[in-house]
């Protein structure tokens, strides 16, 4: 049984989505909570398999559910993460995932009444592996829909690379499933990163950007 704690300051929106929760099996919502307060006193009491959280609640209406979902994954590595948007915003993805995509989710809230969308999220993350809504991939996509393929430049062993970057593994984790050295890995990242264009992101950016762009054309 998943142990899931709901965030969202409108009782409507949790009343909602503990509705959907309902009727997926191995699904048990324990917590709800309408600040980011009161989500992290609820985290730290109930220890949940899951959180499903806004990205803004109060104090400030603006990225709780995103620094919620991040310092939930510092502290509580073995808790997923998904955070609910009513926004087409590429910028809350690149925040949220720019510390790793290990068990984070990003999901709109229009989509969240599609049980097998949010069933398929939900075992994503809690598998340790992340789930971005498709629409906002296109959001972030959109400028370079015109260029052909980035990943035309890709050796088959750069994208054996980036595909185990996307499910959310860290270097180390991809140097043991490739049979590589964690250098090795390293050089690949940094040659994927030019071949993209990405070279003058931030290194955090670049990760993240690099696995939009992947998740868009897999």
């Amino acid at each position: 049984m998943r142990r899931v704690v709901i965030a969202d300051d409108a009782l409507l929106l949790r009343q909602g989505v503990t509705s959907v929760l309902t009727t997926l099996d191995g699904v048990e919502v324990v917590a709800e909570a309408d600040d980011h307060p009161s989500l992290m006193a609820a985290v730290d009491e109930h220890r949940p398999d899951l959180v499903i959280t806004d990205v803004r609640m109060p104090p400030t209406h603006t990225n709780e559910g995103i620094a919620a979902a991040r310092e939930i994954r510092s502290r509580y590595p073995d808790t997923g993460v998904i955070v609910l948007s009513q926004y087409l915003d590429a910028d809350y993805v690149i925040e949220l995932l720019e510390d790793g995509t290990e068990g984070l989710g990003y999901l709109l809230k229009e989509n969240v009444a599609d049980r097998r969308q949010l069933a398929s999220a939900i075992d994503a993350v809690c598998s340790s592996s992340s789930s971005i809504d498709a629409a906002a991939i296109e959001v972030f996509v959109q400028a370079r829909s015109r260029r052909p393929s980035p990943f035309d430049d890709l050796t088959e062993r750069e994208r054996d690379v980036l595909s185990l970057v996307a499910e959310g593994l860290r270097n180390s984790a991809v140097a043991e499933r490739l049979h590589l050295s964690e250098k090795s890995v390293e050089k690949h990242i940094n040659s994927i990163f030019s071949k993209l264009h990405l070279s003058d992101e931030p290194e955090s950016n670049r990760r993240v950007r690099s696995v939009l762009l992947w998740l868009a054309e897999h």
